[in-house]
């Protein structure tokens, strides 16, 4: 199962059509960074920018609702193969490096 973590879908790309055009399956847009944090990220060109950005996501998914989705994906590793993904093409300097570190973390399965 592959799991999109981007706040906006892909443009003109109705929800129907997510996993038939190789999308993703799943859209989960409250394990992606806010606006204003997503600009931060797009922003960093020093290591001191990224953990700025690192830091304000890891508050971020903190909130009851984000947390909660966590604990769901770290269960669900238990059980089941899955990604995490957005559009980004270097993990080291997207958010799916910070959600994969909170996973670990909190004890999910990693491969």
């Amino acid at each position: 199962m592959r799991i999109g973590t981007v706040r906006r879908p892909p443009r003109g790309v109705p929800k129907s059509k997510f996993a038939s055009e190789n999308w993703y399956d799943v859209w989960l847009p409250e394990l992606a960074p806010s606006e204003a944090t997503v600009k931060l990220a797009q922003k960093a060109d020093s290591d001191a920018e990224w953990k700025v950005f690192a830091r304000r996501y890891t508050k971020e998914m903190s909130a009851p609702t984000a947390s909660r989705l966590l604990d769901l994906l770290v269960a669900l590793s238990r059980e089941a193969d899955f990604s995490v993904g957005c559009y980004c093409e270097d993990e080291a300097r997207c958010h799916r490096s910070v959600l994969r570190r909170l996973l670990s973390e909190r004890g999910a399965k990693l491969a």
